[in-house]
């Protein structure tokens, strides 16, 4: 058996133990990554496969969840959700599109699994309020970061790594794919009520009663509350400036972390047993399994196929970079899937005429297809993992076929609107 034909064989098992969710998907991705290494495809040994492992993403999370973790210590979270609750009417449908809105845009500005981080105890503490499942919002949530964190540099973790092999600053990002975010986040929105709404029936005295909540009160300890204000906007200003600062998101996020534990003076030993250990351990399993498909060089036969089948025109290639980025981007995770990429994309740019000419249209295909096929199935961005995490944690499981039911949907949408957005401005 060829290496190849093996690590597709461990990454087609590793990859059905977590949709059939009769294991926990933490143990199958640990177990897939220790069978990987174990069997040393043309020498993917410990080291390299240690190597695989994106730490500026696990360090990332493992900050913003220390933060929160000490932020949710004040009372702010059922603050904020009393108050989103009497903003949107006691709407449960309103609310969805609320929080969606709001995590979208707010997902273009910050790391959207930032983002997530943030806005999900909110979400989990309005859905026990209104008795129904927070299921519906999380994964909505999941759906919206993504095509929100689409639009910017630094809203979603391939952009970081395409505005980096390309050269492409902040306000490239913005101007070339904000106008078909936006479009994309507007028809998402309308489409709604059509995908959530029957899930959301609430008594109307369930509305009455969060309604008639007092918006004054859970907040429990202003000292704690406006001290970690104060850390969380000087660590969103570094997000907003780590390109400028030289600082990967991981270490302002370390950062943040590490002075709102000395200066908050809260038991390290009980913020870092509420951190999400299995949603991190999960990354590390996933990257290993998916750096040894890399490693074997899958991935890069499937970029240099797509180059032989387009032969140089700049219209097949586009499109085709686009729709093989989103699905396959979906079933792997978008980060070891756009570092593959981003060498084949190249070579292919300069085949149409390289930095400043057609062959610049290919890295906005590649961002859009990777950051919006990151919606197809729940393990394809580190923001829907995260989400699935949070929810098991709640007592609530958002199961792999009821995030595909909505996220394929989305994905067809979204890639649909991309390639009439991408011919009408860069190919005609």
């Amino acid at each position: 058996m060829s290496d190849e034909v093996l690590a597709v064989l461990i990454f087609g098992l590793t990859y059905l133990a977590i949709i059939s969710e009769r294991v926990p998907k933490t143990a199958a991705a640990l177990a897939g990554a220790a069978l990987m290494i174990a069997v040393k495809l043309e020498g993917y040994d410990q080291r390299q496969a240690f190597a695989a492992i994106d730490l500026n993403v696990i360090f990332l999370l493992a900050g913003m969840m220390i933060i929160v973790n000490i932020v949710a210590k004040t009372g702010v979270f059922p603050w904020l959700a009393v108050h989103s609750a009497h903003l949107a009417g006691g709407s449960p449908l309103r609310i969805l599109i609320l929080l969606s809105l709001v995590t979208a845009v707010l997902s273009a500005f910050l790391d959207n699994v930032t983002v997530v981080v943030l806005i999900a105890p909110i979400t989990i503490y309005i859905a026990g309020a209104l008795e129904i499942s927070a299921v519906p919002f999380l994964i909505s949530e999941a759906l919206a970061s993504n095509v929100g964190g689409t639009a910017t540099l630094i809203g979603d973790p391939p952009n970081i790594l395409v505005g980096s092999a390309a050269g492409l600053d902040f306000g490239s990002f913005v101007t070339n794919l904000a106008p078909v975010v936006v479009l994309i986040l507007v028809l998402y929105l309308l489409l709604v009520p059509l995908l959530f709404a029957k899930q959301l029936a609430v008594h109307p005295d369930v509305r009455a009663r969060i309604m008639a909540m007092d918006r004054r009160g859970h907040i429990s300890d202003y000292r704690l509350l406006w001290l970690s204000v104060a850390v969380l906007a000087l660590t969103f200003l570094g997000f907003l400036l780590h390109g400028v600062l030289h600082y990967e998101p991981a270490t302002v996020a370390l950062l943040g972390a590490a002075v709102l534990l000395v200066l908050s003076r809260q038991d390290p030993h009980e913020i870092l047993r509420e951190v999400e250990w299995s949603t991190l351990f999960f990354f590390v399993g996933l990257f290993v399994v998916v750096g040894g498909l890399d490693w074997v060089g899958l991935l890069s036969d499937v970029g240099e196929k797509m180059s032989d089948l387009t032969g140089g025109n700049t219209t097949a290639a586009s499109l085709t970079v686009l729709w093989v980025s989103g699905i396959l981007s979906g079933v792997v995770d978008n980060i070891p899937y756009t570092t593959a990429m981003i060498p084949v994309v190249r070579e292919m740019g300069v085949g149409l005429g390289g930095n400043g000419g057609p062959g610049d249209v290919l890295w906005w295909s590649l961002a859009l297809g990777a950051c919006l096929g990151g919606n197809l199935t729940i393990v394809a961005a580190s923001a829907n993992v995260l989400v699935a995490h949070l929810a098991e944690r709640s007592g609530q499981r958002i199961r792999f076929w009821e995030f595909f039911r909505y996220g394929s949907l989305v994905t067809l949408l979204s890639l649909v609107v991309s390639s009439l957005y991408i011919w009408l401005r860069y190919l005609l």
